[in-house]
């Protein structure tokens, strides 16, 4: 229960870290075909250094998150991917020249709060292996996941973030659930085994889907939207199916250290948000492109006292 904790807030440094170099990344990508998700975009990106370093802290986080997801339940873990947001405000703060508010500050301290509670009341992780035909569910929701975000690029500029971040949420939560799927690690049983192509769809999904998001619209939306699209239904599925429970009565415990986590999370969403960079596109070609904190048409002036 420790190493997942520790696992899981390892996870959550690493994720924060990479995605404030991959926003900056995506934001100075050419942009491409019009139809607002162009899967040549990683190809672009991935000529950039510091999409590249994200990767690099993505592949480290990704690793700390299969050992959270084999210790922890599902729940925990997802609570513990939204504090990846508070990273990203807290190493925002001195690499991107932002400054937290008192109430940001605030809530990083909710977050940790949050994720203090859950490790305090979170039993260890289920062991039910869901109903029979759940691999398969898990598939054909990362299919649609695909599918949606696709759909989803040819919406106006407004909804096409918020929309685009949903879907990639849901990427990122079926590679949690899927991660429980598989219990069989020999060749054979992995490539019989449809949560492993679920898996591999939902991620390759999440980060195209995620990356066109940062390009093409407000990171902020794109980023709140995510953090509720990768936690509260994997940690449903958890729950319902593959057997995730608190430790006996501490159940309002987990709930609210869940929604604490969570809510907070949600609070610093701005900080998701790609600085200008030297060298990017002109802002006819990238028009939300912003530091964080300073004056834009998706950020009024900030309460600095």
């Amino acid at each position: 229960m420790v190493l997942g904790m520790i696992c899981a807030s390892a996870s959550a440094v690493c994720f924060g870290t990479a995605s404030v170099f991959q926003a900056v990344a995506a934001r100075t990508a050419a942009p491409g075909s019009a139809s607002g998700v162009d899967p040549r975009l990683l190809l672009r990106v991935l000529g950039q250094w510091r999409y590249l370093l994200g990767l690099a802290l993505d592949g480290v986080g990704f690793a700390l998150e299969l050992v959270a997801l084999r210790t922890l339940p599902i729940y925990a873990v997802g609570a513990a991917l939204a504090a990846t947001l508070a990273v990203t405000a807290v190493v925002a703060a001195p690499v991107l020249h932002t400054r937290l508010r008192r109430a940001e500050w605030g809530a990083v301290g909710v977050v940790c709060g949050g994720l203090a509670l859950l490790g305090l009341s979170s039993g260890p992780e289920g062991h039910a292996a869901g109903p029979p035909g759940l691999p398969v569910t898990v598939l054909v929701f990362a299919l649609a996941v695909l599918a949606s975000g696709a759909a989803a690029g040819r919406l106006p500029d407004r909804a096409r973030a918020a929309v685009l971040g949903l879907c990639a949420g849901c990427g990122f939560g079926v590679v949690e659930v899927a991660v429980r799927l598989v219990d069989d690690f020999a060749p054979s049983a992995l490539l019989t085994n449809p949560a492993v192509y679920a898996l591999l769809i939902g991620g390759g999904a999440a980060f195209l889907l995620l990356t066109s998001a940062f390009q093409r619209g407000s990171v902020t939306t794109a980023t709140a939207a995510m953090v509720i699209g990768e936690t509260v239904g994997p940690a449903l599925a958890g729950v319902l199916w593959l057997g995730d429970r608190p430790r006996e009565g501490l159940a309002p415990l987990a709930v609210l250290g869940f929604a604490l986590a969570v809510t907070g999370a949600l609070a610093l969403a701005r900080f998701g948000e790609a600085p200008a960079q030297a060298g990017a596109h002109n802002t006819a070609t990238h028009p939300k492109v912003t530091t964080p904190g300073a004056p834009s048409p998706n950020h009024p002036p900030e309460d600095r006292t």
